[in-house]
């Protein structure tokens, strides 16, 4: 569960403290005023990809930081152990810092790691469900993962053998063939293996390098360019006998003395200081630069004389150092195969039977646990539906088997979810029948059944009720509250109905302070609440009788509390 979350220099947030509590928060406020750049900080800390672009305009980094209780998860501890994290007090605290510079910084109380460290651990805390969540069901490939999450108890198990059984009848498989072909072209093809390896692996190629190099390069090979450049910029902006800033605040001042007699003038008067304070920043900006210009003769030699070690590697085995390394990647498994391979090519064949033998006995095991839990998932997607105002919906999970001796990484099963939303139609595709509110409830269903087994700490929904109402969306607010009961939930909405049902609510706002936009955050009172839910019943214009509707909403989702 999350539980505090601190955020600074994030987009418009310059510093922002939450506290959360269980059960159900809901996010309000004016579109635009910050609510998913909150998500997106809550995304972050559970690795999302990081981007420069998401530093608050004027600052070098931006800093996140969030405290969560733990579960009794057992995958989660020993993925903790393996990277060296304590928790002995159930409790994580993650820190990410992103520089302008490109620096990532990620610690998990106090231990140092990588983004796809903080993935793998962000994976058991948080589930982001998005607008963009609703593609999956619009992907098939993606529905055996969702059935295999349902029944993960089951699955997993088998599906963990049959991985390790499909690795190694994999590998035998390409080993027999390559041996099969032509004896002559295994030992050609083996020598070539062996110099390519040892060709790019003495390179020790990283994978920016190449940019960072070039840019660098560029830098030294036009120095006198840029260093004339800027020290024109700084003599303009700041010396002579009527420097440019100089001449910009006085007109600025004089400007800003009749400013007070009429909005043209104050606009512009606020247009000249936003652009007199954006020069300054630029002057400021180039003499920085000018004070850390330096030329290194040897240096640029250096940088020569690697790039063009990396230029002959790409000419030979890729056009950029990432397909290098990719290339290095599948030759250094080839080659590992092969002598492996080598070592035991007696039986060979009669090993690849066994393996196909047992693959295809443990995929048949796989598929029929699966077959059981569609069953048992498709009689309770049908319940949801139904509470969710689909009940002459019928859903099934369409299996089709990979032809006889033909394996998959994930088993011999092909699965797609196929839905019918009115009688008298035939079962098809989800993808190609249910229309994007459909979509929705569906994904509502199989998210409130699938909740109870995540243990995943917080669910968050950002806006997942988009283009419903009426009973609809009190039927939503119904299953995100049910769901609630079993996580924490943070929720996104513009609909009252979900709102109301929230035991806590955050109200987001923008404001603009010192000509800077900022996000406040305001944790709302019963009697704030009540506003609120009028403001989005009604927008601007609250009303004594939206004000009403607002308690009746209230009351109604909270029976047990006071009016």
């Amino acid at each position: 569960m999350l539980q505090e979350l601190t955020i600074d220099n994030l987009a418009i947030i310059k510093h922002l403290s939450l506290e959360f509590a269980n059960q159900m928060t809901v996010l309000t406020g004016e579109t635009g005023a910050g609510k998913s750049i909150i998500i997106d900080a809550v995304g972050l800390l559970a690795g999302g990809r990081g981007s420069q672009e998401f530093i608050r305009r004027g600052e070098e980094k931006l800093r996140l930081q969030g405290q969560f209780a733990l579960t009794a998860d057992p995958g989660l501890a020993v993925l903790l152990d393996s990277l060296g994290i304590e928790y002995e007090d159930g409790t994580l605290i993650i820190m990410r810092e992103i520089h302008r510079n490109g620096r990532n910084t990620i610690r998990v109380n106090g231990q140092l790691i990588n983004t796809t460290m903080l993935r793998q651990i962000g994976a058991y805390l948080v589930d982001i469900q998005g607008q963009n969540e609703h593609q999956l069901l619009l992907q098939p490939e993606k529905h055996l993962g969702m059935l295999d999450q349902y029944a993960s108890k089951q699955v997993q198990p088998l599906l963990t053998k049959y991985q390790q059984l499909y690795h190694d009848y994999s590998q035998l498989k390409a080993a027999v063939t390559k041996k099969q072909a032509n004896e002559q072209q295994w030992a050609q093809r083996l020598d070539m293996l062996h110099y390519q390896v040892d060709e790019i692996g003495s390179a020790q190629l990283k994978a920016d390098e190449e940019e960072q190099l070039t840019s660098e390069r560029d830098r030294l090979e036009h120095f006198q360019q840029i260093n004339n450049a800027l020290q024109q910029a700084v003599a303009t902006f700041n010396d002579g006998e009527a420097p440019v800033l100089d001449q910009v605040a006085t007109v600025m001042e004089a400007i800003n003395g009749i400013a007070e007699f009429d909005d043209d003038y104050d606009s512009l008067s606020k247009s000249l200081n936003d652009a007199y304070y954006a020069l300054q920043d630029v002057a400021n900006q180039a003499g920085q630069q000018l004070d850390l210009l330096e030329f290194d003769d040897q240096r640029l030699a250096e940088i020569d004389q690697r790039l063009t070690v990396i230029g002959d590697l790409e000419h030979k085995y890729g056009d950029s150092v990432a397909k290098v390394l990719d290339y290095y990647a599948k030759i250094k498994k080839e080659l590992d195969t092969m002598e492996a391979a080598a070592d035991s090519n007696n039986d060979l064949e009669a090993r690849l039977a066994t393996a196909q033998e047992q693959l295809q006995t443990i995929g048949e095991e796989l598929s029929q646990v699966r077959q059981q839990a569609a069953h048992q998932l498709a009689t309770q997607v049908h319940q949801q539906l139904a509470e969710l105002y689909m009940a002459k919906a019928d859903f099934e999970v369409h299996f089709a088997k990979q032809a006889s001796g033909t394996f998959t990484p994930t088993g011999i099963d092909e699965v797609e979810f196929y839905i019918r939303t009115n009688p008298g139609e035939s079962m098809g595709p989800l993808a190609k029948i249910a229309s994007g509110g459909e979509l929705s409830r569906v994904m509502l269903a199989l998210k409130t059944i699938f909740a109870a087994n995540e243990g995943v700490t917080s669910i968050i929904f950002d806006e997942v009720d988009t283009g419903v109402s009426g009973r609809v969306a009190q039927a939503i607010a119904d299953k995100i509250r049910l769901i609630a009961a079993n996580s924490q939930v943070l929720c996104i909405t513009h609909l009252p109905q979900v709102a109301a049902v929230a035991q806590h609510h955050f109200l987001i706002k923008k404001a603009v302070h010192d000509e800077r936009t900022t996000t406040t955050v305001t944790s709302l009172a019963a009697a704030q609440r009540v506003n609120e839910l009028a403001r989005m019943l009604s927008g601007e214009k609250v009303t004594k009788l939206t004000k009403e509707h607002a308690q009746e909403l209230l009351q109604m989702a909270h029976p047990k509390d006071k009016a």
